[in-house]
């Protein structure tokens, strides 16, 4: 078992930054994959970005690529999702979620979820 704990969120004007985290507690390995998701308002949850934890693996998705950033301190098992020059249309729940067996796009694959996040951009 895997536990997730977000943190973080909040609001923020367009052209802001923002820092996530996700504190994993319970049996963590190094094969797993450590994932972002988000879920705007009224859409499906979508992929924001993923590592490995032992590393070899890093995966942005197009529309955050060059603004958000995967970080972590193995010491504390947490990992942080820096956003920077957000936009309206980055509001989201957001959500980190483990893999314990290879990497996916597809939410329904990973096997472990935190709780979610809320971020708010104003335009």
């Amino acid at each position: 078992q895997v536990q997730l704990v977000e943190s973080g969120g909040g609001l923020v004007q367009a052209g802001g930054s923002l820092s996530l985290s996700c504190a994993a507690s319970g049996r963590t390995l190094s094969s797993y994959i450590m994932g972002w998701f988000r879920q705007p308002p009224g859409k499906e949850r979508e992929f924001v970005a993923a590592f490995k934890w032992s590393g070899g693996l890093l995966v942005y998705a197009d529309s955050v690529k060059g603004r958000f950033t995967i970080s972590r301190t193995n010491a504390k098992n947490t990992v942080y999702l820096q956003m920077s020059n957000l936009k309206p249309e980055d509001t989201a729940v957001y959500y980190c979620a483990v893999k314990v067996d290879g990497f996916s796009y597809q939410s329904n694959n990973y096997d472990y979820w935190g709780q979610g996040t809320q971020v708010t951009v104003s335009p």
